[in-house]
C-alpha cells in the first residue's frame, strides 16, 4: 500500500500528483492486470522477446 504524506501547505493536487506518480513507478497496475489472469511461462517468455526485439530495432533505427 502506498502512503502519501500531505506536506503542510502543499495542495490536495500537488499530493495527488505525487501519488499518482509513486504508483506509476512502482510498477502496480502492471502487476494487477498481470495476476488478473495466468499466462504460461512460455508465452510470458515469447513477450519479452518480441518487447525486446521491439526495443532493439527501435535503438539501431535511431542510430541510422
Amino acid at each position: 500500500m502506498l502512503i502519501i504524506e500531505v506536506k503542510d501547505g502543499e495542495s490536495i493536487d500537488r499530493a495527488l500528483k505525487r501519488y499518482k506518480r509513486k504508483h506509476q513507478q512502482t510498477k502496480m497496475r502492471r502487476e494487477l492486470r498481470a495476476r488478473k489472469e495466468f499466462t504460461k511461462p512460455s508465452v510470458r517468455r515469447r513477450n519479452e522477446k518480441l518487447g525486446a526485439i521491439y526495443r532493439n530495432r527501435k535503438l539501431v533505427e535511431g542510430e541510422i
